[in-house]
């Protein structure tokens, strides 16, 4: 067994975040390690949640917009979807070669909930794409990767998903 036995990472249906889950799949299978695909959604509107982003095909507090603005098209709104997005992160996962894989849905904003996840089940690695690093409102405002590796007690692996 590897150096890593438990591995979280993060997805929100991106293409970005997707070759992310391939990456860590991989990693995973490498080191015989669990993987835990998650996906951080926002509290439906109709359950006391926060109000419907301006763009319904984001999945984004809309609090955030300018954080996460510009990055790309999202695959879902609300929190119905996530299941089958984690579907295609588990069967893209399958494929990179990993065995040991469960999904999660957790209900939050993006970096924070990633990071409570990864305490929760002693992750020994958290996994995310390089989405938002670049970008001028995620250098003045902060991006989900930048967040995670500020708050995360346990090794974070960026992985370069940008064309």
């Amino acid at each position: 067994m590897g150096a890593y036995q438990t591995l979280v990472v993060g997805t929100d249906g991106s293409d970005s975040s997707l070759r992310a889950v391939d990456h860590a799949a991989a990693f995973a299978a490498e080191n015989r390690a669990k993987l835990i695909i998650a996906m951080a959604h926002l509290p439906h509107p109709d359950k006391g949640g926060w109000a419907r982003p301006a763009r319904p095909d984001r999945v984004i507090d809309p609090r955030a917009e300018y954080t996460l603005g510009g990055e790309g098209a999202y695959k879902m709104h609300g929190s119905a979807p996530v299941y089958a997005i984690l579907r295609e992160a588990h069967n893209r996962a399958k494929i990179a070669g990993a065995q040991d894989i469960e999904e999660r849905a957790v209900v939050g904003a993006p970096a924070p909930a990633l990071v409570k996840l990864a305490k929760e089940v002693n992750a020994d690695l958290l996994v995310i794409g390089d989405v938002g690093l670049n970008v001028a409102g995620g250098q003045l405002l902060g991006s989900v990767p930048a967040n995670v590796c500020r708050k995360a007690k346990t090794d974070v692996l960026i992985v370069h998903t940008a064309d």
